[in-house]
C-alpha cells in the first residue's frame, strides 16, 4: 500500500537525482564513454610498442632508465615520477585533474598487460617486417587514444597535463609543447643510458601533430564539441 509517506519519499528521491544530473558537467556521459575508449586504446597502444621491440614511448623510457641507473623496480620509479608530475598539476593545473586523471593513472598498466598477453598469441618473435608495422601503429593509436581521453575533459593523466599547461601559459600550439616534454624525456632516458630506439624518437616529435589532428577531425566529434 502506497502512502503519503512513501510519495514524498519518492518525490525527494527524484528530485535529488535530478538535481545531481543538473550538477553534471554537459554531455557528462557521452564524454565518459569517449574517456574509458581512450583508456582502453591507451593499453593496446603501449602493447603495439612493447611488442615492435623498436623502443618505448618517451616517458616509459625516461621511468625505465632512471629505475636501471638507482637500482630500483620499474614500477616503484614510475610511481613516484607520477606523483611528481601530479604535484605539478595540482599546483598548476588544478582544473585538469579529474576522473580520468585516476583512470589513466591506475587502469592503463591494466589494460596495456591484457593486450600485450593477447598480442603475445599472435606474434611471439617479431621480425624487422611486423616491427616495422607495429612501430607506427603503436604511434598512431597513442596519439589518437590521447586525444580522445584529453579532449573528454573528465580528467588529464599527470605526464600529459605538463604539455597542457605549458600550451596555456606560452604562446606555442601545443603539438609544440608536446614535442618539448617529450624531447626532454628522451634526453634525459639518453643520459641516464636508458635505450632509446626508434619508436621512440618516432612519439618524440610525433605525438603532438597526430594528437592534434585527432583532436581536431575525430575527438572533438565523438564528445559532441562540434
Amino acid at each position: 500500500m502506497i502512502t503519503a509517506s512513501n510519495g514524498r519519499k519518492g518525490l525527494r528521491a527524484a528530485t535529488a537525482r535530478a538535481h545531481l544530473l543538473e550538477k553534471l558537467p554537459p554531455r557528462f556521459f557521452r564524454r565518459t564513454a569517449v574517456m574509458l575508449l581512450g583508456i582502453v586504446t591507451l593499453g593496446l597502444g603501449i602493447a603495439l610498442f612493447k611488442i615492435s621491440l623498436m623502443g618505448n614511448d618517451p616517458s616509459s623510457a625516461m621511468a625505465m632508465a632512471t629505475a636501471d641507473a638507482l637500482g630500483m623496480d620499474f614500477s616503484v620509479v614510475l610511481i613516484a615520477l607520477n606523483t611528481l608530475f601530479f604535484a605539478a598539476e595540482a599546483l598548476w593545473g588544478r582544473r585538469l585533474i579529474g576522473v580520468g586523471t585516476f583512470v589513466n593513472w591506475f587502469c592503463v598498466g591494466t589494460a596495456s598487460t591484457f593486450f600485450i598477453r593477447l598480442l603475445n598469441g599472435l606474434f611471439t618473435v617479431p621480425d624487422a617486417f611486423w616491427g616495422r608495422l607495429l612501430l607506427p601503429a603503436g604511434v598512431l593509436v597513442l596519439s589518437f587514444a590521447c586525444s580522445l581521453y584529453q579532449t573528454a575533459d573528465l580528467g588529464i593523466a599527470p605526464y600529459d597535463s605538463l604539455s597542457i599547461m605549458l600550451a596555456r601559459r606560452l604562446p606555442v600550439p601545443y603539438f609544440w609543447c608536446r614535442i618539448l616534454t617529450d624531447c626532454c624525456c628522451t634526453l634525459v632516458a639518453f643520459a641516464l643510458g636508458g635505450v632509446v630506439g626508434l619508436g621512440t624518437l618516432l612519439c618524440s616529435v610525433g605525438f603532438g601533430p597526430f594528437i592534434s589532428f585527432f583532436t581536431k577531425h575525430v575527438a572533438e566529434r565523438l564528445c559532441g564539441n562540434r
